[in-house]
């Protein structure tokens, strides 16, 4: 992985008692988001102090692959309509870019 990249990490809260219902639409919505140009890889994590909270690691080449390249995308809307009403609240999604 290239020093370069963008690590973008989402805090999601899932509504209390979806847990398997967000997990296996997760799964669903995985091609859709691996499919994006400027995508690099991607980690799914359980919080194992809140049960209803789940962390998204993606790595991107760019800021803008993620920003533009996915949000902008037709793709992006079919992630939203398989994940988005999982969320309360809505996620947090923050940047991160690596140091040398």
């Amino acid at each position: 992985m290239a020093n370069n990249s963008i690590l973008e990490v989402a805090t999601l809260n899932i509504t209390s008692g979806r847990n398997a219902e967000f997990e296996q639409a997760f799964k669903l919505a995985e091609p859709i988001i691996s499919a994006i140009s400027g995508y690099i890889r991607h980690e799914l994590h359980h919080c194992i102090e809140n049960s209803q909270q789940y962390i998204l690691l993606v790595w991107w080449e760019t800021l803008e692959a993620h920003t533009i390249g996915f949000r902008q995308s037709e793709r992006y809307k079919q992630w939203k309509e398989l994940l988005h009403h999982f969320y309360d609240p809505f996620p947090t999604v923050l940047h991160y870019g690596f140091l040398n």
